[in-house]
């Protein structure tokens, strides 16, 4: 049986990481894409001192959960990946703030959070039927306070240069 590969694309925003990881996260990149990373960093105007960049990639479904796990062990780098939907695969983010960790959450075709009926199921039962607390759940459930945090990151970003990485093969 010939198995067939499911390609796919998505996008590394790193908006925040000290300049001294730069070269980390592009060897940390390289070993999921396969191919040589040099990227560009700006000044990350929001937090003087940092840096940011982004990058569109192509590659084997699965590689978005890859790369998020790559750049996972550094406290200081805010980040998302994301992976678009492809046959048979949910699109997905990845968040990750130095305070909240990371964050995982599929999304539509268009971008949005899509939260599954067993979750949905999960945050009822925590919630014991509190509205409040049934609230609390699905923030935690969408991300919201990771994109809390991250929303002034990705707005001074605006603007800022895309470059497309290929994985060959």
């Amino acid at each position: 049986m010939t198995s067939t590969r499911v390609m796919t694309r998505g996008v590394v925003f790193v908006h925040s990481t000290p300049a001294a990881l730069c070269p980390h996260i592009e060897w940390a990149l390289e070993s999921i894409l396969g191919l040589d990373v040099s990227l560009e960093w700006t000044d990350q105007p929001v937090a003087p001192g940092l840096v940011r960049t982004e990058f569109s990639w192509a590659g084997d479904a699965g590689t978005g959960a890859r790369l998020a796990s790559a750049l996972r062990g550094w406290d200081h780098v805010r980040y998302e990946v994301t992976e678009e939907p492809s046959a048979g695969t949910d699109g997905s983010r990845w968040s990750h703030t130095p305070s909240l960790g990371i964050h995982h959450t599929w999304t539509s075709a268009s971008g949005d959070a899509v939260v599954s009926e067993d979750r949905l199921r999960s945050a009822l039962m925590a919630s014991g039927g509190d509205p409040q607390e049934f609230r609390a759940e699905m923030a935690e459930l969408l991300g919201t306070a990771w994109d809390q945090e991250l929303e002034p990151f990705r707005y001074a970003g605006d603007g800022a240069p895309v470059r497309w990485l290929h994985r060959v093969g």
